[in-house]
């Protein structure tokens, strides 16, 4: 709990401006484990200055000294892991297996890609017409990360900012300040430059909000739900700053006939369920080929009712609690809009599982039956619930799956490599899964339409933070 009272603002931990509290709560247990400041204008405005000032050395580094910072860094988010494992249980109710193997593997593995990626860029380049085109920093990034993968979300913000040249003010989510503590002091000692990077709390009508409209701001990275995401659009527009977004998703699952069924679609429901359903690209709408309709919906249901749900302080393979009172209120309500809708509850359903009497826990929920315009199919539910839909053919299936606002990411389960190849590239989003492949470090990640704009990971996410300079030579 070392500095959880303070801000990081020119390379020391400070006492914040603001003296308004928020309470720091863990999710098992519901109780409080301490308070941290919320920052106010006077606060961003500090640290921004801060970047600013840094921003005028840091800039003119070479990519061989930003490489040997960002290499003592990647040390220490190796000896650290335990520790940001710790963090992510404590704040947000990981259980402490997946926070060793995923949510703390994060800060080494996204750090790897990104030092090969910087690696491998090509800074200044002579075009065909005998101009030079060089890659400059982009400036001061203010980056405003969510608390469902707080140091993924870190890591795929901080770190491309850092190795381009950039200095950055980092807003992470007041949900989950802990790990956020961790990673800022890793970067302390790792050595960066005082001011090339800040951290401070607070919410996102004044912090994130602050940073968005600053004049002294040139970038904006958010990820977070999508009406946020228009809300800083909206407020980092009068200075015509660059905003990334990395938004919601309803990502669809496409179960052809011909697929490995019972191991197909028993790895979709855990991949849904898994981080209790909060993620942006879970895949959360089970489009499902009518002739294999009943016999998914008892694999589906089987899947369902054997996943574990425990301490999230307990290793092994199951799920933990929702991240708070309120995301569990808002989860309980679209269970119930499911039912008032009249979907086919087929497990799972409304209040805590059995032998759970507090934290927020939520029983893994499947609805089958479901029509695309329903509520329970539209809007992310951001918990572990499930919506199956059936299609008839092929055209349907694909006419289903991009029937909606998001466009984040998109599975696909077919042993038909020609219809994969050929599904794959109908459907409206950024990534699509097959048969099970999964996300690699170092590869492009972000939406389509309301999902948002931008890509973060590999030498996609180091463009965008970066500004194009053309010199025409005489």
């Amino acid at each position: 709990m070392r500095n959880l009272n303070k801000f990081y603002i020119d390379g020391e931990w400070v006492t914040p401006h603001s003296n308004q509290s928020f309470p720091v709560l863990n999710p098992a247990t519901e109780e409080q484990l301490g308070s941290i400041y919320l920052g106010n204008l006077s606060d961003v405005d500090r640290a921004v200055a801060a970047a600013r000032r840094a921003f005028e050395t840091y800039s003119q580094t070479s990519p061989e000294q930003r490489i040997a910072l960002l290499e003592r860094l990647l040390v220490l988010s190796e000896e650290r892991r335990e520790e940001l494992a710790q963090a992510m249980t404590t704040e947000m109710g990981a259980p402490i297996t997946m926070s060793r193997d995923v949510q703390a593997d994060a800060a080494v593995g996204h750090l790897s890609g990104i030092l090969e990626a910087l690696k491998q860029q090509i800074l200044r380049e002579t075009l065909a017409n005998g101009d030079v085109m060089v890659r400059e920093p982009i400036g001061v990034c203010g980056l405003i990360t969510p608390w469902n993968w707080p140091i993924n979300q870190i890591a795929l913000k901080v770190l491309p900012a850092l190795a381009t040249g950039c200095t950055c003010v980092l807003k992470p989510s007041e949900h989950t300040p802990l790990s956020a503590i961790v990673y800022t002091q890793m970067i302390h000692d790792a050595g960066f430059p005082a001011g090339v990077f800040n951290m401070l709390h607070g919410n996102g009508p004044t912090v994130g909000s602050g940073l968005s409209r600053h004049t002294g701001v040139d970038m904006i990275s958010f990820t977070g739900s999508s009406r946020a995401g228009i809300a800083v659009s909206k407020d980092a527009a009068d200075t015509v700053k660059r905003v990334t977004l990395e938004l919601g998703g309803k990502s669809p699952n496409i179960v052809f006939a011909d697929c490995d069924l019972p191991e197909r679609v028993s790895a979709s429901v855990l991949e849904c369920m898994y981080n209790t359903g909060q993620s942006c690209d879970a895949p959360t709408r089970l489009i499902v080929e009518r002739s294999c309709y009943d016999q998914v919906l008892n694999i589906a249901k089987t899947t369902a009712e054997n996943i574990g749900i425990g301490d999230p302080a307990q290793e092994g393979d199951h799920i933990g609690p929702l991240f708070d009172r309120i995301q569990f209120e808002r989860v309980q309500a679209m269970i119930d809009q499911g039912i008032t809708e009249g979907a086919t509850l087929l497990c799972g359903g409304l209040g805590r599982p059995e032998g759970f009497d507090h934290g927020w826990y939520v029983r893994p929920t499947i609805f089958a039956d479901v029509d695309n315009a329903m509520v329970i199919a539209r809007q992310e539910i951001f918990g572990p619930v499930l919506v199956i839909i059936p299609f008839d053919d092929e055209e349907d299936a694909i006419r289903i799956a991009n029937d909606t606002p998001y466009g984040l990411a998109a599975y696909l389960q077919t042993s038909d490599e020609n219809r994969a190849e050929r599904v794959a590239g109908r459907l409206r989003a950024g990534s699509v899964h097959i048969n099970g492949g999964g996300f690699n470090y170092g590869s492009p990640f972000g939406g389509f339409k309301q999902s948002g704009n931008g890509r973060e990971g590999g030498v996609h996410g180091l463009e965008d933070y970066q500004e194009i300079k053309t010199l025409h030579l005489g």
